[in-house]
């Protein structure tokens, strides 16, 4: 399919594998089957397991095509209970997702590096990657997280942080150039902003009505520029230089279908800068995706 799909990765977040609904009277695990089936088969380039359970990543380990046909990133344990529980963990994971080793291990919280165990948390992962568990280590931010001075103090492999077509401000200010030209991987992710792209403005939640009206210009120019909201939103995220891999969710095999074809086809040309938000209640999700 193409350069731009192979910088694809696929999240699990959506998977739905603890305690999840079963999809079109199927068992979860089927669907998941049916999906790292047509990543492969696309060459996404990544399976981030991202807070999988110990379940959820026994049965990706389960129905995972063999050999693993695209990189795998795993999420790393906390570091309040020590280094040999950091490792014990890890090594864990791995076993569960039967792998050796792994592309990648994040940090899912940046603030754990800043806890009282964060120095020793960071050294021991740089440890399991100098002993060959995993090729890379990376931490999970967001944009208060200041992901310029993470990269700067830590010097990870990888930082994950959202932006998309509506949440530009890591580009706007020019921090995820910055961090490229430090030589660490950008790897995107909440590119759809949780939903927020797709919903009707009848349907935007009350803690963020005050988007409203720029939610309603973006999706007047993505209608205007002949494209969907799913194809404009993947084409502004892939088409980034700055970004190394864009991260997308997928609770069923039909979503990621249509998702891999978006992203197949050419990207739109769009006014990017004029469908940006400004309003911070929109940008943090966990603000109003419960409403």
């Amino acid at each position: 399919m193409g350069t731009l799909i192979s910088k694809l990765g696929l999240g699990a977040a959506r998977f739905g594998l603890d305690g999840g609904t079963p999809v079109r009277g199927r068992a979860p695990e089927g669907e998941v089957r049916e999906m790292l089936i047509l990543a492969a088969k696309a060459e996404m380039g990544m399976l981030d397991t991202g807070a999988a359970s110990p379940h959820g990543e026994a049965v990706v380990g389960a129905v995972m095509p063999r050999p693993a046909p695209f990189g795998v990133v795993v999420k790393a344990p906390r570091g309040d209970r020590g280094p040999v529980f950091i490792e014990t963990e890890a090594r864990a994971s791995l076993a569960r997702l039967g792998l050796s080793r792994a592309d990648a291990v994040m940090v899912q919280s940046a603030g754990d590096l800043f806890s009282a165990w964060g120095p020793f948390m960071w050294d021991q992962l740089k440890a399991l990657r100098d002993d060959g568990l995993f090729k890379r280590v990376g931490i999970s931010a967001y944009a208060s997280d200041d992901p310029v001075g993470l990269a700067r103090r830590f010097k990870p492999d990888i930082i994950q942080v959202p932006a998309s077509l509506l949440d530009q401000r890591l580009l706007i200010d020019g921090s995820l150039a910055a961090i490229r030209e430090m030589g660490v991987d950008v790897h995107l992710r909440s590119i759809f902003l949780n939903g927020l792209l797709f919903l009707p403005p009848d349907r935007v939640p009350n803690q963020i009505k005050g988007a409203a009206a720029r939610l309603s210009r973006a999706r007047r120019l993505i209608a205007e520029g002949r494209s969907d909201p799913l194809q404009a939103a993947l084409g502004f995220a892939l088409s980034r230089p700055e970004a190394n891999a864009v991260i997308i969710g997928a609770a069923t095999a039909s979503e990621l279908s249509a998702a891999l074809a978006a992203a197949a086809s050419p990207p739109p040309d769009l006014d990017w800068d004029n469908m940006a938000l400004d309003e911070p209640e929109a940008l943090d999700p966990p603000r109003w995706r419960a409403a």
